[in-house]
């Protein structure tokens, strides 16, 4: 009997376990059991041939009309062409030296035929292609009755694997698959009205009529969202009954005199997300918040608060940014916010104040020496780094870098998983730090209930007063080449205003080569490069090019800048950024940008977070449409953050009508991020914006869609919560915990286990 964590090499020949695991990347029962069908077919309901691509990979249902035979010129083979038709169009099979198929391939037959679809002269062809006959073509006979009636899955398949190879090997496993446990309790599966997993797998595999394929997506979608929602409500429980010093707000403190000195009134979401903080800090469990809101919404002011709030009770603050920049503006704008509450020691510092200590891979041995004294003594109330505070190894008198870690802040949270914050939460001594995530992504709820859901949610939704509105226009630079001209002039005349601009690319330079290792990637060492460091094709590693984007190349800093330096934008004060530039080269033109002495800085994403440069009226954003929704959101919000209006042109070649367009049409339309980020989960894979924030090996769903089954994961989160209660550990689910197991990595189930 086959069992969902049994491994393929124990149900199948070692050769043919290893195709299914080098083809599908599966390598268990379950594993092979989820790779669900793409579609289903009735042999009375033929593929459209006429909606096949040059290219494609497909596997199509016909009927064969003819069979020739013929001696190939100047060569000794014999070539077979089998025509199959769907009733309206053809598709021509060639098979090359394989005679037997005249014999094999009689005309009425109906079968599958699965290749790469390609074109020769007029006609449509598969060359090769791997075929499954479905049995007799006289209509009088009883199998060709059932033939008739079948419903045929049709799985996503590869060279290696036709679909009905797949089918085969999933009919296998499920002919001896003992279920006699189910991950799903019995009192959920009657409440909900949900069948069998047992039945769920025969309905979505071996569905007898269609009738039995939605309830088995009913019931599998059930299993991918509650198994979720029990990791993550055994994640929160573990991390409740873990202890934490509780951190008491101070009379005549540091937070007192941070909020006399601020210049502006904080808004009633500052102060609203500032007391449920405060609330959670005085707990003696860890805290575990996310901060979500608009860009310049004002959370760095919120965290700042919070941190201060932990140095009155004698703790520390750590301040995690995911790029050298932003922690070095991090660096600059809260120890300015502070003035000489930060400069404990000094001769102008404040009478009860703190230090500030910067730690980056890139300081020098001198530098960071200092900085790490500065830590460990406890002299820096507030620690802000790249992730360098994650996997630092630095020891100061048999004392681990933090003297007493309060309270982590992680900027940008969407950059880091759940076993990154588990590692900066291991730089505490004794018990656990409070959590701060920080986002400018606004996250749709149920992307809060699942990618976030080990986490409470706090939420801005107002911009602090004087801030500028944003005006957005798309630029099709394809088909209105002057309207691209006239973005240049419009640059130039923002900045002959006393305004300073943006131009972003997608790009790094031409001549970066795939292949090579990213500097600074995120590998547990501390290499002294950015973790934002440009990726292997020459990118910066953060925008996200669509399936129907243009073949031609993105655009590039390097060739871009050169372009307009000696073109539309020649005489202005010009600097590139991007991920590459040695470190002090970065900061040198950041520095340069904000205090007003470079007129235009031609950047990549590297400026999607963070950076702070009040006097920045418009930003040109240059192949758009290779950026995601909720990214082109987050880089505008670079402008207008001073007291003049910002502008934002989106310039695409994508034609009209074209989902590409359609999404800047749609950024264009809206500032309202919250609206955007559904849009822009509408049109990701689930998978991918689960991503690596699980760190699951299997993570992605397959079943479930985040926007449309918000009502099931929200009555899945709290049926699984009440099963979490009930039984801590599980000890009365075994195929839960079996699912679970199968869902996590090695370092989440520690993280379970120690707990």
């Amino acid at each position: 009997m086959a069992r969902l964590d049994d491994r393929l090499d124990r149900e199948f020949d070692p050769k043919t376990a290893k195709v299914l695991a080098r083809a599908l990347d599966v390598h268990t029962v379950g594993e092979l059991l989820r790779h669900y069908p793409r579609r289903y077919e009735q042999r009375g309901e033929l593929t459209d041939l006429a909606s096949l691509r040059d290219g494609e990979h497909v596997t199509v249902l016909a009927q064969i009309s003819a069979v020739t035979s013929r001696m190939m010129k100047n060569r000794r083979a014999k070539l077979t062409e089998v025509t199959v038709t769907d009733g309206r169009g053809t598709l021509t099979l060639a098979f090359f030296g394989q005679p037997w198929r005249e014999r094999e391939m009689k005309p009425g037959l109906h079968g599958l035929f699965a290749g790469q679809v390609s074109s020769y002269g007029r006609k449509r062809q598969l060359i090769h292609p791997d075929c499954e006959l479905l049995g007799t073509a006289d209509p009088g006979t009883e199998m060709a009755a059932e033939h008739a009636a079948q419903i045929i899955p049709v799985y996503p398949a590869t060279r290696e694997m036709a679909s009905w190879k797949i089918a085969k090997a999933i009919g296998t496993v499920l002919d001896t698959l003992d279920m006699a446990d189910d991950p799903l309790p019995a009192e959920v599966r009657t409440r909900h009205g949900l069948q069998s997993q047992l039945a769920a797998w025969h309905g979505i595999h071996r569905p007898v009529e269609y009738a039995e394929i939605e309830p088995a997506r009913l019931r599998l979608k059930w299993d991918e969202a509650f198994v979720l929602q029990a990791v993550l409500a055994q994640r929160r429980r573990a991390e409740d009954a873990l202890p934490a010093t509780p951190r008491i707000p101070r009379r005549g403190g540091l937070l007192e005199a941070f909020d006399a000195r601020l210049p502006f009134a904080l808004t009633q979401g500052q102060l609203a997300a500032g007391e449920e903080i405060t609330t959670a800090l005085c707990r003696e469990h860890p805290m575990h918040r996310l901060l979500q809101g608009e860009v310049g919404s004002g959370k760095t002011v919120v965290a700042v608060r919070a941190m201060l709030q932990v140095i009155d009770d004698g703790g520390q603050a750590a301040l995690l940014a995911p790029t050298e920049v932003l922690a070095q503006q991090h660096y600059r704008s809260i120890t300015q916010l502070l003035g000489p509450l930060a400069r404990a020691g000094e001769l102008d510092g404040a009478e009860h104040a703190t230090r500030v200590a910067l730690l980056t891979g890139s300081q020098g041995a001198k530098v960071r020496r200092a900085a790490l004294e500065e830590v460990a003594s406890g002299a820096a109330g507030i620690v802000i780094g790249t992730h360098t505070l994650l996997y630092h190894r630095v020891r100061l008198d048999d004392q681990i870098v933090f003297d007493d870690l309060g309270l982590a802040v992680i900027d940008e949270q969407h950059r880091f998983g759940v076993q990154q914050r588990d590692a900066l939460r291991e730089r505490a001594r004794g018990s656990r730090p409070h959590v701060l995530v920080m986002t400018a992504t606004p996250i749709p709820r149920t992307v809060a209930m699942t990618v976030y859901g080990d986490l409470d949610v706090s939420t801005l939704v107002e911009l602090p007063a004087g801030r500028a509105p944003i005006t957005t226009h798309v630029v099709p630079a394809a088909d209105k080449p002057h309207y691209l001209a006239r973005t240049w002039e419009r640059l130039r005349e923002e900045v002959a205003g006393g305004g300073q601009a943006y131009v972003v690319c997608p790009r790094i330079g031409a001549e970066d080569s795939a292949g090579e290792p990213a500097p600074g990637a995120d590998t547990g060492e501390d290499t002294g490069e950015d973790t934002e460091a440009a990726g292997d094709d020459g990118t910066d590693g953060e925008y996200e090019l669509y399936e129907e984007d243009a073949e031609r190349p993105p655009r590039s800093v390097v060739d871009l800048m050169a372009e307009l330096a000696g073109g539309p934008l020649a005489g202005l004060r010009m600097r590139m950024l991007h991920g590459r530039m040695p470190a002090e080269d970065k900061d040198a033109a950041m520095r340069a940008f904000a205090d007003g002495s470079v007129d235009v800085l031609v950047a990549t994403t590297v400026v999607e977070v963070g950076v702070d440069v009040p006097n920045a009226t418009i930003m040109v954003i240059v192949d758009a449409d290779r950026f995601g929704v909720s990214q082109l959101h987050q880089l505008r919000g670079r402008v207008g953050r001073g007291g003049k209006p910002g502008l934002c042109l989106l310039v695409t070649d994508s034609p009209p009508g074209s989902p590409a367009r359609d999404r800047l049409v749609a950024v264009a339309a809206t500032v309202d991020g919250f609206a955007l980020s559904r849009l822009d989960l509408e049109q990701r894979r689930e998978g991918n914006v689960l991503g690596a924030v699980q760190a699951g090996r299997k993570s992605g769903l397959k079943m479930l869609t985040l926007l449309r089954d918000e009502e099931l994961i929200v009555q899945a989160r709290a049926e699984a919560q009440a099963v979490v209660d009930a039984d801590p550990r599980l000890a009365g689910q075994p195929a839960l915990v079996s699912a679970i197991r199968a869902l996590l990595d090695e370092e989440q189930a520690k993280f379970l286990e120690k707990a």
